[in-house]
């Protein structure tokens, strides 16, 4: 009952193991999708879809992780054939490892939430594996904060995922956002403004180009007499002349026949208009930051932090390629391995990326020259499992 705190003498409640600010988070998150002033859609319109800078870093960051080799292994061994290899590799009927990876990783740079659905996993290994649209999806916090279910909508239609301590449907993997506490933050958020100033600068440059680049001059009419105004006549004339004649790109260059009275005045860009493609280029930056693309390798002019574009391929794989594959790896084989009932690890192979050949060359040799430690000590160092015969 609602008065019962004011009985003397009532029951303690019994004490369950839970956060304590769970119930907090639960009640200020009850019955909303926590969205941010962006929403997914329309980024993904204005930042991906509608910015070739945006779209490119995608790309480059999703098809370089989703080629990444992975492999399977627990404590005792790699595997070299497991059914969990053989959902990854192919996880449903229209798309194999690289394709689902990489929509998963494209849904997690452009909403900071990733979801992957299981089919026919209520009695063990699930048959297949689908990445879901992140803008779709929201989820039910329960009293504790934790969510118990997951809403899909289309439309007007739903269907709801329901969550349990032992089964979920459903593996969210979410970037750190520090204001949400259910929901991730995304590269693109964070890059929106300069995606703004990049986009602006781009329908300004075309807006140029629709005027041939702006009218290079101006005319002066100067009549006889001290008349410097046209007649109407004369005035509507001249603009569709120049309409006609002179104006869009199938009329540069063509040359001005003026008749009496009228002059040209030649007329360059202001200062103003030059800084239009400094700006244009700064935004490119920015938003390449934002991901973690070196601009190098966006074929953005005027970054010099690093000597060369193979020392910028090897800071792209180390600082934002692998954190993110090893990050979405351990998420998809902890999750799956409540399915199987064993401990496995999905983790990249670090020896099969061409970018880290080098680095790991050095690491193997060094290793190998320390005499100090025992095999085991450096199989452990090298992130393999034990050999079977170390028990």
């Amino acid at each position: 009952m609602v008065f019962d705190f004011l009985r003397r003498g009532a029951a303690p409640a019994p004490e369950a193991k839970a956060s304590a600010t769970g119930p907090v988070i639960a009640y200020q998150s009850s019955g909303r999708v926590a969205w941010s002033p962006r929403d997914t859609a329309s980024l993904t319109r204005t930042g991906f879809i509608g910015n070739p800078i945006g779209f490119r870093a995608v790309k480059l960051i999703a098809e370089a992780a989703a080629a990444l080799p992975l492999v399977l292994q627990d404590a005792e061994r790699r595997y070299e054939t497991h059914p969990v290899l053989s959902l990854i590799r192919q996880p449903n009927a229209a798309q194999g490892r690289a394709e689902l990876f990489e929509a998963l990783y494209g849904q997690l740079l452009l909403s900071g939430n990733g979801y992957l659905e299981a089919v026919g996993a209520e009695t063990g290994l699930p048959a297949e594996l689908h990445v879901l649209r992140s803008d779709r999806m929201s989820l039910v916090p329960g009293a504790d904060g934790w969510p118990v279910a997951y809403d899909y909508t289309v439309g007007a239609r739903k269907h709801r995922f329901h969550v349990s301590e032992e089964f979920s449907p459903i593996c969210h993997i979410r970037s750190f956002h520090p204001q949400d506490d259910h929901y991730g933050l995304s590269p693109i958020m964070a890059a929106a403004t300069a995606i703004d100033v990049h986009n602006s600068a781009s329908h300004w440059s075309k807006a140029l180009l629709d005027n041939a680049a702006r009218p290079s001059g101006a005319i002066v009419y100067q009549g006889a007499d001290g008349q410097s105004q046209l007649s109407a006549d004369q005035y509507e004339r001249l603009l569709a002349e120049m309409e006609s004649y002179h104006m869009g790109a199938r009329n540069a260059g063509r040359p001005m026949l003026l008749e009496g009275g009228l002059d040209w005045k030649p007329m360059g860009f202001s200062p103003s208009d030059m800084e239009f493609q400094k700006t244009k280029e700064a935004a490119a930056r920015e938003i390449a930051t934002a991901f973690g693309v070196p601009p190098m390798l966006m074929g953005i002019p005027g970054d010099a932090t690093y000597a060369n574009y193979q020392e910028a391929n090897r800071a792209f794989y180390r600082l934002t390629v692998l954190p993110l594959v090893t990050k979405v790896a351990a998420a998809v084989s902890t999750w799956i391995s409540r399915f199987v009932g064993e401990d496995l690890v999905l983790k990249p192979d670090l020896d099969q990326v061409p970018a880290l050949a080098s680095e790991r060359d050095q690491q193997w040799r060094r290793i190998a020259n320390a005499s100090f430690l025992t095999d085991a000590e450096k199989r452990a160092l090298l992130g393999l499992p034990k050999l079977s015969e170390e028990g």
